[in-house]
């Protein structure tokens, strides 16, 4: 077991920029980052703000069509940025682990769980397998290690991967968004568990997440990035009561509260894409408090308090505040535009759903609250036609629709749109963007006068650039693609909208749940929204 003493500094990153190849525009630039044995540093920014990139840089590991262009990544004294791709190859999994959002894409669903964690090993210890089985919580039996991925639950393949990226005792640790997906019991046994692990091995972590309330929860430290850059780095606690950038500010707005009093505002606008940054302050164009000088100049980082360090001329100048919610939505309406009668679902002879009577107004949102296994997505799918094994009747303006999607006539399907939970899965990695958004639209919409403005607006609609619309998903960040996933939902102009988990993978929930309502109030659509988080429902 490793001991660190309190001031050894497990990571020390200096000047790290990382370049797009085609552009050479900084994808990740000016990074400085201390990160002390044991200790935890949550990394939060919007979609497509560099974290992922950053976090697999501090790995020396970058995706196809970017390069590392500079600076320093030092763990545990090795620069990983100077030494070559056979040592590299040695020190990951020893020295630096990687937790990635997804446990299928980490996991080989062709091998048992243990020997894959015994692959993790040089000497295939199996004393050392059994023995990280007991750390993370899980049983360290025959039966346990002879499994498949696709025999244990979200939160149990979770903590395999856990388990993986700790056998090796390493000194630094990326966790990217790892509880994507989990309810929120299953989100906290995961997260106490890299915090106990974190603890146990002195190891430094960095942890990427959409979700502030669980960087709060967990990390030491915060750095927040906008851009590429740092903007905002400090102990947990003082840039969470205080924050000192403008952007900080707005996240932190963006985020729902209980009781539903205080209203979510997303961050308007949109960044900038790397080769198109503004000079000066890349936030200026979307900064209520931006002055000449920040569009002229690019801030450096001032301390403003304890290890706390702000990239803004006008630091402090805009305190978080408390905005009052205002309902200006329409009455909704007493017409019931979706009904679910004694709806009886199952897999199999299995049980799943057992008499559920629901009524969704036109024009209103309804959550769907509950841990997973609960049934939200086995109700939602059977609303969409998806899963075809019900007893009972979905009704859409009274009328019972075929329990198939297939069945149902071109309009029906229209009306009735899905935005599924997980963005890797559900768009087609060889189409792009353009090609993605339109697809719905040839088959469900009778004519189409102008496929390219079609396209624009509705990217414009969730909030993404127009020049995105020819990539492809796997050059677009987790929450870039839950957006298409959503633009391609709303393109058709549906009357009932059905999103499970839709910000799972989105940091700004105040800006997903505008894109989501605003067009309901202006097509008087309904949603129906699955989520395991409370706050998110309140709000």
């Amino acid at each position: 077991m490793k001991v660190g003493t309190p001031t050894k500094l497990a990571v020390s990153v200096r000047g790290l920029r990382v370049d797009a190849v085609a552009s050479r525009a900084a994808i990740v630039d000016e990074v400085d980052l201390d990160v002390r044995p044991g200790q935890i540093l949550g990394l939060v920014g919007e979609s497509g703000s560099g974290k992922t990139t950053l976090g697999l840089a501090l790995l020396s590991y970058h995706k196809r069509g970017t390069r590392n262009a500079g600076g320093a990544v030092v763990v545990g004294g090795t620069d990983l940025n100077s030494v070559g791709a056979r040592a590299i190859r040695r020190l990951r999994g020893r020295r630096v682990a990687y937790i990635p959002q997804s446990p299928g894409s980490a996991l080989n669903p062709n091998l048992r769980v243990g020997i894959q964690l015994r692959e993790c090993l040089p000497g295939k210890d199996s004393a050392r397998v059994r023995e990280v089985l007991r750390e993370v919580a899980l049983p360290d039996t025959d039966e346990f290690l002879a499994r498949y991925p696709h025999q244990l639950s979200g939160g149990q393949q979770q903590r395999v991967v856990i388990a993986m990226a700790f056998i090796g005792r390493p000194d630094l640790i990326v966790l990217d968004e790892p509880t994507t997906g989990l309810d929120v019991t299953t989100q906290k046994h995961v997260l106490d568990t890299v915090r106990q692990m974190c603890a146990m091995y002195a190891c430094a972590a960095v942890y990427i997440s959409h979700d502030m309330a669980v960087v709060a929860e967990l990390a030491d430290r915060i750095a927040v990035m906008y851009s590429g850059r740092i903007v905002e780095s400090g102990p947990a606690e003082d840039v969470l009561r205080t924050p000192r950038h403008p952007y900080t500010t707005r996240l932190l707005m963006a985020v729902p509260d209980l009781d539903g009093r205080r209203e979510m505002r997303g961050v308007p606008g949109q960044a900038p894409a790397p080769a198109r940054r503004p000079p000066g302050c890349a936030f200026a164009p979307r900064c209520p408090i931006a002055v000449d000088r920040c569009r002229a100049e690019a801030p450096p980082a001032e301390p403003v308090g304890p290890a706390h360090l702000v990239r803004c001329f006008r630091a402090g100048v805009d305190r978080l505040r408390v905005v009052p919610r205002t309902d200006t939505a329409p009455p909704p309406s007493a017409e019931t535009i979706l009904g679910v009668r004694h709806l009886i679902a199952r897999y199999g002879s299995q049980r799943v759903l057992d008499g559920i009577d629901l009524d969704v107004p036109r024009g209103t949102c309804v959550a769907l609250l509950g841990e997973s296994g609960s049934g939200k997505t086995t109700l939602s799918r059977s609303i969409a036609g998806l899963h075809r094994q019900y007893d009972g009747d979905v009704l859409l303006d009274g009328k019972p629709l075929a329990h198939s999607s297939f069945a149902r006539t071109v309009n029906e399907r229209r009306r009735v749109q899905y935005v599924f939970q997980n963005p890797y899965e559900s768009l087609n990695p060889r189409k792009t963007v353009r090609e993605l958004v339109l697809g719905p639209a040839r088959v469900l919409l009778h004519r189409i006068p102008d496929p390219e403005r079609l396209v624009a607006d509705a990217l414009e609609q969730v909030t993404l650039r127009p020049d995105l619309a020819d990539r492809y998903p796997d050059q677009l960040s987790g929450g870039e693609r839950q957006r298409v996933a959503i633009a391609r939902a709303l393109v058709t102009r549906p009357d009932v909208l059905i999103c499970d988990e839709v910000t799972s993978a989105i940091v700004e929930h105040g800006a997903v749940a505008t894109v989501l309502d605003e067009p309901a109030h202006a097509y008087t659509r309904s949603l129906v929204a699955n989520t395991p988080h409370f706050r998110l429902a309140a709000s």
